[in-house]
């Protein structure tokens, strides 16, 4: 349990989150599904930075494990891959999804390969987006500092973080990811200072810690490292990054707002990546370094300073959480409700997204809550998903490279099929430990993509003009 000040810091900012939030709440200008859902398409560079930073960067907890745990390497499995596909969609990505003036992947995949791929597409859509490992880390912080049963904890700060959204749709998910973005960044500023000022410089961690936290690989050997560039192409399907691509207010916004964001996310993996390091080096017997960082605050920030650093540990959380549940309510709202009951009438959208949200809240409580896993809910749901949307996805905006749209569904059912039936080898085959031929599910699940997209090519390509 946090001391009184501390714990008022934290209210107050939930309060303040909450008040800005539902600000918009019944306006006449959140009213049509386009205000509702991309704020009427008039996002400007810096708030487009600020809500693309914060919302990819929900797993801090995980990061602080992985980063006390393995060292420098953190910047490789959870920075690297993800910069360099971050800019592959910057250059090749951004500017054409930004010209179709859609609102959700489902969408484009119904305006090039039509209704059967497009609901496939949504149902994967749904399963990425599905909130329930970051609820999971809300809960796991709800608990630390209030001493409330985890369940409980989950349910409070998933109802929360969907109370506003639901108020105030994509608006309320910017002006509070604003907030979050100055929140996450002073708090991990502040709290390496503090370090530095007590613990000292490079040389003190050099001596303090195992020589392999300073070895590029943190001793997981390169093929481990290797595999976190292809987990990372998952990136060119992140929904977070269409969203905001269909609601930049034009073209020059996204290529270099999403440039931009790469340098704050190379900044912010500096101060993460060395708060896990000063963790490990100061308190290197902890039980459970997932809480890494919220030790080490306690050991080093004085009253105030602690509950602000807590804050912006609740910021960095909660930015993904409201961003990923209102992506998770379009698909079912928009993508399936209305399109299914109702797509004649795009001002019932809106009704549509808000059952969404309440269908999005069930569902990441409910796995967040049986899951208990953080890594293991993103890497089955990731898994499953990423083999399913990349290549029809990313093929869809070219003319060239695009598949048939027949193929493009057998595609989207094989990856995911594949890479489920294959995550199931490793309770077949409970003696091994691992998957079989110790190969993970997301990379024969790309396999098998792969040979049908090359196959649709080559037979293509034979196919009478």
């Amino acid at each position: 349990m946090l001391p009184f000040i501390d714990t008022t810091i934290v209210i107050i900012y939930i309060v303040f989150v909450f008040y800005l939030g539902i600000k918009h709440y019944g306006k006449k200008e959140d009213q049509s599904a386009s205000d509702f859902l991309l704020g009427g398409r008039r996002l400007t560079l810096p708030a487009f930075v600020a809500t693309l930073v914060t919302t990819w960067y929900g797993g801090i907890l995980g990061v602080g494990e992985f980063s006390y745990r393995y060292g420098i390497s953190n910047w490789l499995v959870f920075g690297v891959p993800y910069y360099v596909s971050a800019i592959i969609f910057a250059l090749f990505i951004a500017k054409k999804a930004q010209r179709q003036s859609l609102y959700t992947i489902p969408q484009q995949l119904d305006r090039v390969y039509g209704r059967t791929p497009s609901l496939l597409g949504a149902f994967f859509v749904f399963i990425y987006t599905t909130p329930a490992a970051y609820i999971l880390m809300l809960g796991v912080l709800l608990q630390f500092f209030f001493n409330w049963p985890l369940w409980l904890s989950i349910i409070i700060g998933a109802l929360f973080s969907m109370i506003y959204v639901y108020a105030g749709g994509f608006r309320s998910v910017v002006k509070t990811d604003i907030l979050q973005f100055v929140l996450m960044f002073s708090g991990f500023l502040m709290i390496l200072i503090f370090c530095v000022i007590k613990f000292g410089g490079l040389q003190y961690l050099k001596e303090t810690l195992p020589a392999r936290h300073f070895i590029w690989h943190g001793g997981q050997g390169a093929g481990y490292i290797i595999m976190w560039f292809f987990i990372a192409l998952s990136t060119l399907t992140e929904p977070a990054f269409y969203q905001r691509c269909f609601a930049a207010k034009d073209e020059s916004v996204v290529k270099k707002g999403i440039l931009v964001s790469v340098i704050f996310w190379i900044c912010f993996d500096f101060l993460t990546t060395f708060t896990g390091l000063y963790a490990r080096a100061s308190l290197p017997n902890l039980a459970n370094p997932v809480s890494s960082y919220l030790d080490l605050a306690n050991a080093v920030l004085p009253p105030v300073l602690l509950g602000l650093f807590f804050t912006g540990l609740i910021a960095t959380i909660m930015s993904t959480v409201d961003s990923y549940s209102l992506l998770a309510a379009m698909t079912i709202g928009r993508d399936y409700l209305w399109r299914l009951i109702d797509n004649k009438d795009e001002t019932r959208i809106q009704f549509y997204t808000r059952i969404g949200l309440i269908i999005s809240a069930v569902a990441g409580i409910i796995i967040a809550i049986f899951g208990q896993s953080v890594v293991t809910i993103w890497k089955e749901l990731g898994s499953i998903s990423t083999p399913a949307l990349l290549i029809p996805v990313i093929s869809s905006f070219s003319k060239k490279w695009r598949m048939r749209p027949r193929n493009a569904g057998l595609t989207i059912v094989m990856g995911a099929a594949v890479s489920f039936l294959w995550s199931l080898t490793k309770t077949v085959f409970p003696g091994q430990g691992n998957y079989l031929f110790q190969l993970e599910p997301i990379y024969p699940g790309l396999l098998i993509t792969v040979l049908i997209y090359l196959a649709d090519k080559i037979l293509l390509s034979k196919s009478p003009k």
